[in-house]
């Protein structure tokens, strides 16, 4: 965490974004400002006590295993435009919110998720993360809605 800490006071992003329980836990825990955080009360499919993190909003959302649905999109335009922090809370699995994340982010703004077994990442975001992610978006099964 103590990296993370210098990477938010080196570039200051306009958001920062938590993608999982462990990452939004250890954030918290740190005192880290984290704007949008998603999480499904699960740490490897097993789940856990939620975290306590105190957000002015909170959102619901249905995302299957292995899926984006179009209410994940939703959730988190809405996400977006609520006063922070929110907490969007997913019935069945949040990791690829990172990809919606990464997709729709302002500019500059700070995607955090955990890399099981592995540790934390911290992916700035900017024209060429979003290409990267449309890449991915775009392999994925037609049930994926696209970035606009």
């Amino acid at each position: 965490m103590p990296k993370l800490r210098l990477i938010v006071n080196e570039q200051k992003p306009p958001l920062i974004i938590a993608v999982g329980d462990m990452v939004s836990k250890n954030i918290a825990e740190h005192h880290i400002p984290v704007h949008i955080l998603v999480i499904d009360n699960k740490i490897l499919r097993e789940d856990i006590e939620p975290v306590q993190v105190e957000a002015k909003t909170t959102l619901q959302v249905n995302n299957p295993a292995g899926t984006l649905t179009p209410e994940a999109w939703t959730a988190f335009r809405e996400a977006l435009k609520k006063t922070k922090p929110v907490k969007v809370l997913v019935e069945g699995e949040e990791d690829l919110f990172t990809l919606v994340a990464v997709a729709l982010a302002p500019d500059k703004s700070l995607v955090v998720y955990g890399q099981p077994n592995q540790g934390l990442v911290a992916a700035t975001i900017d024209k060429e993360a979003r290409r990267k992610v449309q890449l991915i978006l775009d392999a994925m099964q037609p049930a994926v809605e696209k970035a606009k």
